[in-house]
């Protein structure tokens, strides 16, 4: 109880929550959200700071009803207040996981501002992490993926916290039984349907087989790190986009030999920023044919990419947009 409790203390005194402040808490009924709950319960008022809960109802399971009700009832016993029960519709697009989040993420935010939070703490363990990073390394899209979930995350007027990112899941079930409280145990967390099932219930063991204990521990410790690195990589790129970047009325145009002389990661970073900047859509495909601009020209035509279009003339490489760039864009 210790170890949780700690974790969620030093979240809220790491985000400065304080006296008169509300933050929610986003609880399924499962044991890694209601041991968040309660632990945010008991740190909390001691920060002078409320806590309330919302309850999202995926309307997925015939039970998930009767468990959102169960579910109030104990986060209204432990004194969390308000503690909100929000229905949303699950779509099937992109799949019935990536369908729930998106709609789960949209009710938390909704929830958030309507109740005036200045936080909302998720579940997510220390095996929910180690799961994330399988997950990214298997798309193989960059650190930002094997970097898996943040402490923190910035929203429109509130953050995310993840306080329990470095507590396991055997640690909150724990929790919840030393507490006295009954948890809920979602079938869907044990279908073999789901992909991320299939790394909990699978990769994970065979890994642990393969190579020892500690897999998990490992897999989170390293996302801790790579979140280190990657601070840096994005920080240096935004300083080298804001020194080469020259704001046009419909473009902005970067000096050819200030890009040369950048790293790869960095180089890739300014010229993602520069293309999003002027409405683009760049993807790892797209960056890696306008670095060809850079290194490799031979008086290539321009570039028509997913909403921009890159043209090098002499030393300056212009990304071009026929849209009015947005004020203070750089």
């Amino acid at each position: 109880m210790a170890d949780v409790r700690r974790a969620v203390r030093d979240s809220l005194e790491a985000r400065g929550v304080g006296s008169g402040q509300l933050v929610l808490v986003a609880v399924s009924g499962g044991a890694d959200s209601l041991a968040l709950a309660a632990a945010a319960g008991f740190e909390a008022p001691r920060l002078g700071a409320r806590v309330g809960a919302v309850i999202v109802e995926h309307g997925l399971q015939e039970v998930t009803r009767n468990v959102a009700n169960q579910t109030a009832a104990k986060l209204r016993e432990l004194a969390l207040d308000p503690v909100e029960i929000v229905e949303v519709s699950v779509g099937r697009t992109g799949g019935i996981e990536a369908a729930a989040r998106e709609a789960r993420y949209a009710a938390l935010s909704n929830a958030a501002r309507a109740a005036g939070a200045v936080a909302v703490l998720l579940g997510h363990t220390m095996n929910d992490q180690a799961e994330t990073v399988l997950l990214g390394l298997a798309r193989g899209s960059g650190l930002r993926s094997v970097a898996g979930m943040a402490p923190a995350t910035a929203a429109a007027g509130f953050s995310y916290l993840r306080p329990l990112l470095g507590i396991s899941r055997a640690t909150t079930e724990k929790f919840c039984v030393d507490s006295g409280l009954t948890f809920w145990v979602d079938p869907h967390n044990s279908n073999p349907e789901f992909t991320r099932v299939r790394v909990r219930s699978q990769a994970l063991p065979a890994l642990e087989q393969a190579l020892g204990p500690g897999v998990a521990e490992s897999l989170a410790r390293t996302a801790q790190l790579i979140q280190q690195d990657l601070e840096y990589l994005e920080q240096a790129s935004e300083l080298a986009f804001k020194e080469l970047a020259k704001l046009g009325p419909t473009g902005v145009t970067l000096p050819v030999s200030g890009l040369a002389a950048l790293a790869p990661a960095i180089l890739g970073r300014v010229i993602h920023r520069a293309a999003t900047v002027v409405g683009g859509q760049p993807t790892k495909s797209s960056v890696d044919e306008i670095t060809q601009l850079v290194h490799n020209w031979h008086g290539q035509k321009e570039l028509t990419l997913p909403g921009v279009r890159v043209v090098r003339q002499g030393e300056d490489l212009t990304f071009k947009s026929t849209k009015t760039l947005r004020a203070g864009a750089c």
